[in-house]
Formats: structure tokens, sequence, C-alpha cells
């Protein structure tokens, strides 16, 4: 995990447009060559990527994807879940799986990409997210263990003004050291749809909530419980980063630390307590 700085890999993804109109043909050709390399017509994997209203993250994530290092054959499916920006014609123009999903939330796109997907297992990646080129390869390293019915991975965030790399460390430090508790009896706390993954054959007999439900993931998560091992990837190469929109909307860095330690003191006695609940709701990243 770094402490000062974003991982240099990352600067060379971070294309500096605000619209699909701006990025060039060269960026699309640059990209569909790499996809071309890594994407096999026989996936063992399948990585499901739920987008709404992201014409330019979506070119960033997928390029980012097309540089994973891998033996293990997958393919790149984007579900557009009924946006209403140009992120389809950016879809369209990058040598993916398209699928499109009219209703709104992330549980009935995601449900729709497992139904769609070729592959034996299932990886969950976000649109505003970038992957290091070992992602696959660690997720599927535990995933692939006897017993083991779901993963999911570690995350960072992103530097931007106001949310400098050293405080970010430390929010991430503190969010680890919760993670280890959660993972007792409450993995599903954990299981974000930005770093997941999950043996398809048991992901289709759970499924996705299909309403606009801002935790399908983690239901998900504990809906795969009672078929196997809920395993936390930790390695932390194959950490996924992510821009701090979501501490953004809390207000400043200390706003958003000070509101996700009151929300994790609420419900410290819980992670202690081995009865499994019905519902979950969605914790802030």
């Amino acid at each position: 995990m770094r402490a000062l700085t974003n991982p240099d890999w990352i600067n060379d993804l971070k294309f500096d447009y605000e619209s699909f109109e701006q990025i060039p043909a060269r960026v699309f050709d640059r990209i569909n060559a790499d996809l071309d390399k890594v994407q096999s017509e026989r996936p063992l994997v399948s990585i499901l990527i739920s987008a709404w209203n992201e014409e330019v993250n979506i070119l960033r994530c997928v390029a980012s994807l097309s540089r994973m290092k891998t033996k293990i054959p997958f393919e790149i499916i984007v579900i557009n879940n009924n946006s209403k920006d140009r992120t389809q014609d950016t879809i369209d123009k990058l040598h993916v799986k398209s699928l499109f999903e009219a209703k709104q939330g992330c549980g009935p796109a995601r449900q729709t990409g497992q139904k769609n997907a070729a592959g034996e297992y299932i990886l969950l990646a976000d649109a505003d997210c970038y992957y290091p080129s070992c992602w696959v390869d660690q997720m599927l390293k535990v995933l692939m263990q006897p017993k083991v019915m779901c993963v999911y991975g570690r995350y960072s965030f992103i530097s931007e003004p106001g949310f400098p790399r050293w405080k970010l460390y430390i929010l991430e430090s503190l969010k680890d050291v919760i993670s280890e508790i959660r993972q007792i009896n409450r993995p599903y706390y954990n299981a974000y749809g930005l770093s997941m993954g999950y043996v398809k054959e048991y992901g289709l007999k759970v499924g996705f909530i299909e309403t606009n439900f801002w935790g399908d993931d983690g239901q998900l998560c504990l809906g795969l419980m009672k078929y196997g091992k809920i395993k936390q990837v930790r390695s932390n190469k194959a950490r996924v980063w992510t821009s701090p929109r979501t501490l953004q909307r809390t207000g400043n860095f200390t706003q958003a630390l000070n509101a996700r330690i009151v929300k994790e003191l609420k419900r410290f006695k819980n992670h202690f307590n081995t009865r499994m609940p019905k519902n979950i709701s969605m914790t802030n990243k």
C-alpha cells in the first residue's frame, strides 16, 4: 500500500478527457490491441462491470483490465445500466462484450451480466476503478482454493486535492483492521463489487437483488455463505484503486473519517454476533 504517492502505473491510465467526444480514435485502438491479446473466447473467468453514466471512467477501467498479466483465460462484460450519457458509445468502441439492463441498480445489471457470462468464475469490477495487472491472478489464487465460494479484495483511494495520500493511507490502514474483525463473523460487510469474486454456479442460485438496492454485492456474499467459505484477498499488490468521490460526498477528509468511525462504533458489537441477518445495509467505502 502506497503511503505518499499514487502508483506510477495509474498515471498512464488517467486519461484527461471529460466526455466521449474528446477521446481520440488512437486511444481506443491502443486499448483494443491490448484487449485482443488478453481476452479469450473460452474464458474461465468473466469480469462484470456495471456502468451508469461512466462514458470516460469505463475507458480507464477497461484500459487497466486490458493490461492484465495472467495465463487465466477471461472475458470482460460491460453492462450499460440505462445510462443517460454516452457510456454506450464508449462501450461500442471497445472490444468487450456489451449488455444493456434498463432496470436501474447494480443488482439488476450484475444479474444480467452473470446470466450471460461464459466463465465458471465471476469477478466484479467497478467502472470508476483501476485494476493492477496481477488482480485476476491474485483473486483466482484464493477463489480456486477448496470449499471457497466467494472472495473480496482490498482497495485504496487515489489522492486528489484535499485528500492527500498520507491521510488516505491512515484511513485505509484503519479500514483494513476493521475488515479483519468483520471477517470473523461478518465478511459480507467487506464484500464490495469493486473487487469481489465468486463461483458462478452458486451466484446464479443466490441471485442479485433485482431492485435499486445499495448493497447487492454484500447481500450476494451473505447468500453464498451457506455454500462455502468467504475469504479475503490480502495481497497489497492486488489492491484496486478508486477515486475518493464516496469520501467527498461526506465533505472534507476529516468529516469523511469521522463519519466512518462513528458508523463502525455503532455496529462494532455486531461483528462478534454469530447470528446471521436476513438483509444487510450498504456500508460506506
